[in-house]
């Protein structure tokens, strides 16, 4: 019972991390029907750049010069990455207006827009590679993490580090929610994301909406790399097995329902953690392939997801 109990904390912790990146690919598919195949490489930028916020001046660590020029740098980590979810913020932005804009106004296909977010992919990744080398660099935790620093129920542990995630995550979904459901900037974003065509009309404009949803997304994506680099340690490719499960999280709950993502988020990450610790063929470096299996099952009976929206067409 203490195991399982045990395995019912770790799950819940991945899958807040899972259900965070998910709720990022669901805000830019919801706004623009499409999949942002880059999320993890900002994330992981996002994460280098909190770094180099919380490190003293070294070679072998560039970027630290100039960040630097900042106030009282190195900062706290508790402050890094505040400092790295703005920086992200103005990445989104920047990539929305310079790139996934242009392709839209000139009515490109959906495969073509998901195609360039394929190449952001692989020129983010590079970019990181080149600036900050193939190494695995220790990350500062944000939270309590000494030996003693947990509750004990029977002799199942949870950690403060993991109610940190939990509450760090659930806090930024709750601003989040509050945003979108009663400001003027949440309430266009949610009628464009449901008629871009009608929201024009009534004089919302759409492109500084877009820009924010991107925005959002690139902050929440770098608090999820911030809040697992110090378990995963981090490194270039951090992102990509995390993106996989988040996927399969945004899959199951609903590509566009943010509530969907929440729950698909926890779900997969509760059916990685037992899955790898009951099922005898299945080990943590296995452990993907049951959020293959369930982006399979979900697409083969229930294509919209548990609490997405589905497609009425007329015949």
């Amino acid at each position: 019972m203490d195991l399982f109990l045990q395995r019912i904390f770790d799950g819940l912790t991945n899958g807040t991390v899972y259900a965070s990146v998910a709720l990022a690919l669901v805000i830019i598919y919801k706004s623009t029907g499409l999949l942002n195949f880059a999320q993890g490489e900002m994330a992981t930028f996002a994460t280098y750049i909190a770094l180099i916020l919380t490190s003293p001046i070294s070679p072998a660590l560039p970027g630290t010069g100039l960040a630097s020029w900042l106030p009282r740098t190195p900062w706290p980590i508790w402050l890094a990455i505040p400092g790295a979810m703005l920086a992200a913020m103005m990445l989104g932005a920047t990539l929305e207006r310079a790139i996934i804009r242009p392709l839209q106004e000139r009515n490109s296909s959906a495969i073509a827009v998901v195609s360039v977010t394929l190449g952001l992919f692989l020129f983010i990744n590079s970019l990181t590679v080149d600036l900050w080398f193939p190494v695995v660099r220790a990350f500062p935790n944000p939270f309590p993490a000494e030996l003693d620093d947990y509750f004990e129920f029977g002799r199942a542990r949870l950690r403060f580090e993991d109610l940190g995630i939990w509450f760090t995550v659930l806090a930024v979904l709750g601003v989040l929610f509050v945003m979108l459901r009663y400001t003027k900037a949440g309430l266009a974003f949610r009628v464009i994301s449901s008629d871009r065509e009608h929201a024009q009309l009534m004089g919302i404009h759409p492109g500084r909406t877009l820009m924010l949803g991107w925005a959002l997304a690139a902050a929440i994506g770098a608090l999820a790399g911030s809040l697992v680099a110090n378990n995963v340690l981090l490194e270039s490719n951090m992102m990509i097995r995390l993106l996989i499960f988040s996927f399969a999280a945004a899959t199951l709950g609903g590509l566009d329902s943010p509530g969907g993502a929440i729950v698909g988020g926890l779900s997969i990450g509760l059916i990685q953690t037992m899955s790898a610790g009951y099922i005898p063929f299945i080990n943590s470096d296995l452990s993907m392939i049951t959020a293959l299996i369930v982006i399979f099952i979900v697409l083969l009976i229930r294509p919209a997801g548990l609490f997405g929206t589905r497609r009425v067409e007329r015949v």
